[in-house]
């Protein structure tokens, strides 16, 4: 893998771009192929918009359709599911499927994901029953988040209300922002 297209500088150039940054948003068929063969991969039923701002062709307000869809119960299988949703043709689709997968969950490892606490919404007491947050850190989430305005991320999370790095990995498997 270290040495496929060794002679053109500017694949190699987007490779290293597409290993480096997970929000590249990729321009063409090209780049389409040159990610699948590096692995790179997208869960349809487990996406979030930035996973779907990645391809190209899809507005934003089509990857958080698809992203709400999918959180409200939608699954999709394949990638006529995803242009039946989107109400596009097939065609103009079908360069994606490279990079997409269409991974199936039993309704019990749905519902581990469905127990995910957004603390830009959350009240106090529903922080207190995630696990690793104290009554303590539920209200100073949410007095943090009333006074600097919602998190934009895990990152700024950890930062403003000042958590290890051990800590944030603990909760990072219960939040969702």
């Amino acid at each position: 893998m270290n040495n496929w297209l060794p002679l053109n500088p500017r694949l190699q150039k987007l490779r290293a771009k597409l290993l480096k940054d997970p929000y590249y948003r990729l321009q063409s068929g090209a780049e389409i192929e040159i990610a699948a063969v590096l692995g790179i991969r997208i869960d349809a039923n487990q996406a979030t918009v930035d996973d779907w701002l990645r391809l190209p062709g899809l507005s934003i307000h089509q990857a958080r359709s698809l992203v709400e869809l999918s959180r409200s119960g939608v699954k999709f299988y394949c990638i006529e599911d995803i242009a039946a949703a989107l109400s596009m043709p097939l065609p103009r689709l079908e360069p994606l499927k490279p990079l997409l997968n269409f991974s199936y969950y039993d309704d019990e490892s749905l519902t581990n994901s469905t127990h995910l606490v957004n603390p830009n919404t959350a009240t106090v007491e529903k922080l207190a029953q995630v696990p690793f947050i104290d009554l303590s850190l539920a209200q100073a989430v949410v007095q943090n988040r009333l006074s600097a305005g919602p998190y934009r991320n895990l990152v700024d999370f950890q930062r403003r209300l000042e958590l290890s790095g051990d800590a944030i990995a603990q909760l990072m498997h219960y939040l969702r922002f």
